[in-house]
């Protein structure tokens, strides 16, 4: 492996000054001996890392591996306990993100800082440092937006849209500012294969122009495709760097984990009853940017999981508010859990009769940011039909919330403090691991996960998709809502499209492509024809 070895522990980073006499001019950045400490942790471990100029640079490493929080440091998010930052030849101290942006650094965050009742304008307007109506922002946003190949609608409602529009705001926001430097913390998580190529068209233009890119992703894919050079860290640790385009998927990661990685093993199985079934479910919006349903017809059985693609916005919200119990439909009969008509019953409820539930907004609707991993549980374990034992003759079992935190820390390799810690003090992709792990070892009959491994490293990934599978396997019927064409096809049985608010008809995987399944994303409904599978129940 071209890898080049990292500093040893207890070696001392090399001297501060850029040497005088070395060719050209000097590296974009230049970070060394960065050290970050918290009470529970050392997130960075005297960290050196150099981008030079028009590079595209990738971090790597698992999720708590301390990225976020060294480009945090970068961009005057946080300050460092030790070490300095050199921006463009010369020793600086960032100490808010807006002398950042005075420096030409931008950034595009893993979690979306956008204000949920304000316009995608006024959103945008808010984070320029020169201040600028958001009236005369609108050309611009839609000058940027088309030039770069992610469409959005300066007039719309933050509230309204999807996961991914929301990450084109983001992007556009941050291209708006024109960086030098450009750090992207999982910009590809929720954008459709077509929008990713599109995105690298762009960050490849920019690179070809100057600017400097800093890239995290746990896609290695994108990784090897995109990236001039990695830097990967380990326990907060430098582990080393590497050319990734030399580089296979699996060596990335045996220097991200230290070790090899065993891939999901999905056997045929046969599949039992119908345990979640969609009958002709149409629902409209009282948002003016939502997507209305449209006649959708689904069947999941026992020991399945089918797979729902579609380009970000297309219903995908609509559908999962529906099945959560978040909307109601006009008929209870549309949607049948475990046999009992349910469209008119409400979140608990749904989940008294079997129904595990992972949103794809970690944050405020998967975890309530401000409480601990234990509390967070209960929230959901207590209308749980496992019969866990958290709530007993409707008292409250702190005790036993606690150990089942714990116990799913343990499972899936959570890094945390411990089970006191609050949601919001983990890393994005530990946070996804202990929503999907609590939801899974609550005993779901019926299991919904929107977008299972955003923002989760190769590792984690893998865990979590091989646990939905070993679900399957128990004989829980499964529907997995995502955008990861290859993660639909590596887990699910059957595969349908979501587009314009109808449903495809599902299909073996075995018998689809992603050729096929762009195709069905990008379709044009020109009819009024029921979707979905056939229906034979009377509603």
């Amino acid at each position: 492996m071209a890898v080049r070895p990292a500093r040893k522990l207890n070696e001392r980073p090399a001297p501060m000054t850029p040497d005088p006499a070395a060719p050209g001019p000097a590296p974009r950045l230049q970070l060394r001996g960065i050290t970050k400490r918290y009470p529970a942790v050392v997130a960075n471990d005297h960290i050196d890392l150099t981008v030079g100029l028009g590079e595209i640079h990738a971090l790597l490493g698992e999720n708590g591996a301390g990225k976020s929080t060294l480009m945090k440091i970068v961009y005057g998010v946080t300050r460092p306990d030790e070490g300095v930052i050199v921006w463009e030849g010369r020793a600086v101290a960032i100490a808010s993100p807006a002398e950042a942006r005075k420096l030409g650094i931008g950034m595009v965050f893993q979690h979306f800082s956008l204000f949920e009742t304000l316009t995608v304008a006024e959103n945008i307007a808010l984070a320029m440092d020169d201040k600028i109506k958001p009236a005369l922002l609108v050309p611009r946003i839609r000058e940027v937006s088309e030039k770069y190949g992610l469409p959005v609608d300066p007039d719309r409602l933050t509230h309204s849209m999807s996961v991914g529009e929301r990450q084109r705001v983001e992007i556009v926001r941050c291209l708006l500012q024109s960086p030098r430097l450009l750090i992207m913390d999982e910009p590809t998580s929720v954008l459709t294969p077509q929008a990713v190529l599109k995105l690298f068209e762009t960050l490849r233009r920019l690179s070809r122009e100057g600017v400097s890119i800093l890239y995290i992703s746990h896609k290695l894919d994108e990784i090897r495709a995109l990236c001039d050079t990695a830097t990967v860290l380990r326990g907060g640790r430098l582990s080393g760097t590497a050319v990734p385009r030399d580089e296979s998927n699996a060596s990335l990661a045996r220097l991200m984990v230290g070790s090899d990685l065993t891939a999901c093993q999905l056997l045929p199985r046969e599949p039992g009853e119908i345990e979640l079934e969609l009958i002709n479910l149409s629902l409209t919006t009282r948002d003016p940017f939502g997507t209305q349903l449209r006649d959708l017809n689904l069947r999941v059985r026992e020991g399945e999981i089918v797979g729902i693609a579609g380009v970000s916005g297309n219903g995908q919200k609509e559908l999962l508010a529906a099945l959560s119990g978040e909307t109601l439909s006009d008929s209870a009969g549309m949607v049948r859990l475990c046999g009992q008509p349910a469209g008119r019953l409400d979140p608990a409820q749904r989940r008294g009769l079997g129904l595990g539930f992972v949103p794809e907004e970690r944050l405020g609707r998967g975890a309530v940011p401000s409480m601990s991993l234990a509390d967070n549980a209960l929230l959901t374990g207590a209308a749980s039909s496992s019969g866990t034992d958290m709530v007993r003759h409707g008292l409250l079992r702190k005790r036993a919330t606690r150990a089942f935190a714990r116990a799913t820390i343990a499972r899936f390799k959570v890094k945390c403090g411990s089970e006191l810690s609050a949601a919001s003090s983990l890393s994005g992709g530990n946070l996804q691991k202990f929503i999907v792990g609590r939801e899974v070892r609550l005993a779901p009959k019926v299991m919904v996960v929107a977008q299972p491994t955003w923002g989760v490293d190769v590792g984690a990934a893998l865990l979590i998709r091989q646990a939905l599978i070993d679900l399957r396997d128990q004989g829980v019927a499964l529907l997995v809502i995502s955008e990861e064409l290859d993660e639909l096809f590596m887990i699910c049985d059957r595969i349908a499209v979501i587009n314009q608010g109808r449903l495809s008809p599902t299909l073996p995987s075995a018998e689809l492509s992603i050729e096929q399944i762009g195709v069905l994303m990008a379709a044009s409904h020109a009819d009024e024809t029921v979707t979905g599978e056939p229906v034979d129940v009377a509603v």
